[in-house]
């Protein structure tokens, strides 16, 4: 029976890490990877040098995202998820932080057996690019865009500074990227397709005009996390062609509730990264 050794992540393993993201089909490239692993920490299981298995934690203030509990395919069933979940939970307990993530149906229950508990929830949308007709990019002039997001607006809707995160997506997608007064959105490309959010606003009207403008801006094939709160940019999204691909629920360890205030979140930046 061959040994599974379990180790820190580091940069050496990002090859073994891109290839747990894409047999989990999950969107993550190379970009993610190396953003998260320099913005947070993480534990692997290895055998003979092949990576088996991930978890990884992003720290904010008070609390901690765990993200990207992956296993490979062949490898599940062995505990693997569960071994690096308690590990990740055990230290950021001993560091004071609320652990937090975004569970999928099939993890949810999972997580609920480790101490999690449902706060609020969103639904990923994906549109491919025959259901947009070829939807062509929109022309965008240089008055459009903005060089700062509103970083007290997504202070109070996260719960936390994450300044680091809204610069680096700012980079990844600039055409993606508009904000006013009352919100700002941001986009970054993916392993399949595109991804809009996170979106904070001030009203689901103000909300709704940042999705329109974003979506425009990027066309097909694109992935947008939607909270279940935001009626109006659902009903937009399913009248535009796109579907509902999985739901997501937030959940919290040991927590009453999730960091900051949901009625100013829109669109989150995805399930590994809150």
């Amino acid at each position: 029976m061959t040994a599974s050794t379990e180790h820190p992540l580091r940069p050496e393993h990002l090859a073994g890490c891109l290839a747990l993201s894409a047999a989990a089909n999950w969107n993550q490239n190379d970009a993610d990877w190396r953003l998260m692993l320099s913005l947070g920490y993480g534990w692997g299981i290895s055998q003979d040098g092949r990576l088996v298995a991930s978890t990884l934690v992003l720290p904010y203030d008070t609390f901690a995202w765990i993200s990207m509990v992956l296993v490979l395919p062949e490898q599940r069933r062995k505990g693997y998820a569960s071994r690096l979940l308690s590990t990740a939970i055990a230290n950021l307990r001993s560091r004071g932080l609320t652990p937090i993530l975004d569970a999928t149906p099939a993890g949810r229950e999972v997580y609920r057996q480790a101490g999690f508990h449902d706060t609020w929830s969103f639904s990923r949308f994906f549109c491919r690019p025959e259901n947009r007709g070829g939807a062509k990019r929109r022309a965008v002039s240089h008055k459009e865009t903005w060089s700062v997001p509103d970083l007290y607006l997504d202070r109070a809707a996260f719960g936390a500074d994450r300044s680091a995160v809204l610069h680096a997506l700012q980079e990844r997608l600039p055409h993606a990227a508009f904000g006013g007064r009352n919100g700002f959105v941001l986009g970054r490309d993916g392993r399949e397709a595109n991804q809009i959010g996170p979106l904070v606003a001030r009203d689901e009207d103000s909300a709704l005009a940042l999705l329109e403008h974003a979506v425009d801006a990027v066309g097909a094939p694109l992935y947008v996390d939607v909270v279940d709160h935001a009626p109006k940019l659902q009903g937009w999204l399913q009248s535009h062609g796109f579907g509902i691909q999985r739901p997501f629920t937030r959940m919290v360890h040991g927590g009453s509730r999730a960091p900051g205030d949901e009625s100013l979140v829109y669109l989150v930046a995805g399930p590994e990264l809150g």
